[in-house]
């Protein structure tokens, strides 16, 4: 635990336990709220057909393409939320740096 305190800049095991639970609940919400977002605009699991392989590959790559921005608003909303804002919003531009979106953040 003291290990990831100091990787992390933390000083407590409580700010931990907040930092996990909101990856835990932002990773499970992401995945959730991605489908109705798809259904909304058209892209229902139904519409691609379902006997055909490629139908599947390409509606769970449409959905997985759409988890990741969703992931990144609802990781410094739920930080927000949970009062861990800095270490999220750190997290989040260290992440999308490392991606090669470093000229968006600046």
């Amino acid at each position: 635990m003291e290990k990831l305190k100091k990787r992390w800049g933390i000083s407590s095991t409580g700010q931990i336990l907040l930092i996990i639970l909101v990856f835990g609940i932002t990773g499970s919400s992401s995945v959730y709220v991605a489908k109705p977002i798809l259904e909304y605009f058209g892209f229902a699991r139904i519409n691609f057909s379902p006997e055909f392989f490629w139908g599947g590959l390409i509606y769970y790559t449409l959905r997985i393409l759409l988890i990741f921005p969703v992931y990144q608003v609802l990781l410094v909303s739920y930080g927000w939320l949970f009062g861990q804002f800095n270490f999220f919003w750190n997290f989040e531009k260290n992440m999308l740096s490392r991606m090669g979106f470093a000229r968006i953040l600046k």
